[in-house]
């Protein structure tokens, strides 16, 4: 028998609907999940479970009357720990911060909260999301549900733990180089990366960059586009998120939720093991070609190509630098000692460029997106590895390494994603099966300019299409092995100093 933890969103609302069960049930079952396998991988980090269970009575008084509060009426949600919530304690995985309760959620987190959602507690990350390896001198290491010594990526690692687990049925996450993405694919659950301005944020200090974005993670692509349809809004404090008078341009809800059906066999389909230019294990490579068939076997056409990506390592490390010069370079010069090397890196980087490199990023930029539209005139989806390596040891702050070539920063391994972040187009990591090391592998579905709701379909149509295919279904973590393994807290290395982790 499916254990409530284990539901879906919409199987959930289903079940609340119709008194079957109740938000405090799916609370108690999501909590004792996080008690069962939480110390083996720490994904939750930061819980109240006292206003989490008088949020889920106020969600089952609330169904009782016939009149649930939203669309997420006591789905049990965690919060990325970059995600400020009101009266839960938000670190951003800095020592900084590390005793901080705000006052107020962020627009993000009381969107989902004015929906309904019981929020649950917060999920790790590393230090102010740099990288992907979710590790920081506050909380320590997260490990991969299917061996916690292993990374389970990041910046939102704690959540596509934790949701592969069981200890929530939705989370927040956020995206600049892939981090919605590259934890979906490590922990086998789904991570969409929206059209910049989709989901609007008032948080972002360079308003007007596509490169960071927040986003939904669920176990199943229609869930996403459930999460979806509740925070895509158009907002004046985000100026990526504009409007005509009168004319809302974004967030028509009834769009992403629920998935209208699509018939893939009318697709064109292209495909890419690396973009030409992404440095991409071959275990990675060998995994993507036997799926490939089974998959390019659901649309009209397949072939071979990619958009032209040249200098999209170079583009991204320029505005990527200045991203983190505006959002940490006054904290660099007043709380050095506290930032960990991947931040110092990044705004000493900064200062090594000139107006005239971030000019030159910019306007290959926009040649790389000319090229993308270019691209999907002659193609309807795009699909590639989600991310370039198999999970490795979260002890090795990133690849040094990718089959014995060396990577040029700390995040050149997250370039499958990254490349389509400089597009500024919708796409998303849905899980397909496992690698030959018997680790989850996921796909990217890359869709046209403005195609959220497409992507959502093209997903969900996959996903249901291969639910039942041996390889190339969702796989789930042991459970029971995860409850009797040691404490990851136990593990060398679990804790890195301040100043000196990754």
């Amino acid at each position: 028998m499916m254990e409530l933890c284990d539901a879906t969103a919409i199987e959930l609302l289903d079940l609340f609907r119709t008194g079957k069960a109740s938000p405090v049930e799916a609370l108690r079952a999501c909590h004792d999940r996080t008690d069962k396998v939480n110390p083996a991988i720490n994904a939750i980090v930061c819980e109240d479970r006292d206003a989490a269970q008088a949020a889920a009575r106020a969600a089952e008084a609330a169904w009782r009357r016939g009149e649930p509060t939203g669309p997420l009426c006591g789905v049990p949600l965690a919060v990325k720990d970059t995600h400020v919530t009101g009266g839960l304690r938000t670190t951003f995985g800095s020592p900084q911060y590390r005793d901080w309760v705000p006052e107020h959620d962020q627009h993000f987190v009381a969107t989902l909260r004015a929906a309904g959602a019981v929020i649950t507690g917060k999920t790790n990350v590393p230090e102010w999301a740099a990288g992907a390896n979710s590790r920081n001198p506050v909380y320590g290491a997260t490990g991969n549900p299917f061996d916690p010594a292993l990374n389970a990526a990041g910046s939102s690692g704690g959540s596509g733990a934790a949701l592969a687990c069981g200890m929530a049925t939705l989370c927040t996450g956020s995206d600049t180089g892939g981090s919605l993405r590259n934890p979906a694919a490590f922990n086998g659950v789904v991570g969409m990366r929206p059209s910049s301005g989709l989901i609007p944020s008032e948080r972002r200090v360079l308003g007007w960059s596509c490169l960071s974005v927040d986003g939904p993670m669920a176990r199943t692509a229609a869930d996403t586009a459930l999460m979806l349809s509740v925070v895509a809004a158009d907002s004046c404090f985000d100026p990526l998120s504009y409007t005509l008078p009168d004319t809302p341009v974004r967030g028509l809800s009834n769009r992403y939720f629920p998935p209208t059906p699509i018939d893939l066999s009318t697709l064109r389909l292209a495909m890419t093991e690396d973009f030409g230019i992404a440095p991409t294990e071959g275990i990675v490579r060998r995994a993507f070609r036997a799926k490939c068939p089974a998959i390019a076997a659901l649309f009209a056409s397949s072939a071979d190509a990619a958009p032209d990506c040249s200098g999209g390592h170079e583009v991204f490390a320029i505005l990527r630098a200045a991203l983190f010069q505006a959002t940490h370079g006054a904290r660099y010069k007043t709380h050095y000692d506290l930032l960990g090397p991947n931040i110092r890196a990044n705004v000493e980087e900064a200062a090594t460029y000139s107006l005239a490199d971030h000019a030159w990023a910019s306007d290959r930029q926009t040649k790389i997106y000319r090229t993308y539209q270019k691209f999907f005139e002659s193609h309807d989806v795009l699909i590639s590895p989600a991310i370039t390596v198999s999970p490795r040891p979260w002890i090795e702050p990133y690849p040094a390494e990718i089959d014995e070539v060396p990577t040029c920063s700390y995040f050149h391994w997250l370039s499958l994603a990254y490349l389509v972040t400089l597009s500024g187009h919708p796409c998303i990591s849905i899980p397909i099966g496992v690698d030959e090391r018997g680790l989850p592998f996921g796909l990217q579905v890359v869709g046209p300019r403005g195609g959220d709701a497409f992507v959502l379909r093209v997903a969900t149509a996959i996903e249901s299409a291969l639910a039942g295919h041996p390889g190339l279904s969702r796989p789930v973590p042991d459970i029971e092995a995860l409850a009797v393994m040691p404490a990851i807290a136990s593990r060398p290395g679990f804790m890195p100093p301040v100043g000196a982790h990754a």
